[in-house]
């Protein structure tokens, strides 16, 4: 997908992957709809909702992490943003219906290109630098060894009784 096409949930996740130094946990609520994030964004604690692409409080994480920033409203519900993200870093454009979306638009293509991919897990994830892998859900069998006898009976331990 390319990147001047992310919107909603899907914008939301790749700005949260572009975030790895402070995510440290990205889970899915409402049926997949909503973004939540575990991590530390310098000494504050981030547990809970993460929506960028609606919230001015969640994209402010992007804001502060631009060195340079240009924007311009070229009308018909388009504006430009073109941005800086690191002392050294290149200037990247991205365009949206907002300043807020341009801008989020502006960093994801900075941290992954002009591509990412269609698809993206809706499972908790934890973020290792720049790839993320599944959160496993925990067995409901505690172990092989514990699996449940049929035949045994109520209260039968499997030793020997002492004498």
């Amino acid at each position: 997908m390319q990147t001047s096409d992310l919107e909603g949930t899907a914008l939301d996740y790749w700005v949260a992957r572009g975030l790895h130094e402070f995510i440290r946990e990205i889970h899915f609520t409402d049926s997949g709809e909503t973004l939540s994030i575990r991590g530390n964004d310098r000494g504050k604690p981030w547990d809970g909702r993460f929506l960028p692409s609606t919230s001015w409080e969640a994209a402010s994480v992007v804001l502060e992490r631009a060195c340079r920033l240009e924007m311009s409203d070229h009308g018909r519900g388009e504006v430009v943003c073109v941005a800086t993200f690191g002392k050294h870093g290149e200037s990247v454009e991205g365009r949206g219906a907002s300043l807020r979306i341009a801008l989020l638009r502006a960093f994801v293509r900075h941290a992954f290109g002009e591509t990412v991919d269609d698809e993206f897990l809706r499972r908790p994830q934890t973020l290792l630098g720049d790839r993320a892998e599944a959160i496993g859900e925990p067995s409901a069998v505690a172990s092989v060894e514990d699996v449940p006898a049929p035949d045994g009976r109520i209260g039968d331990i499997g030793s020997a009784p002492r004498q």
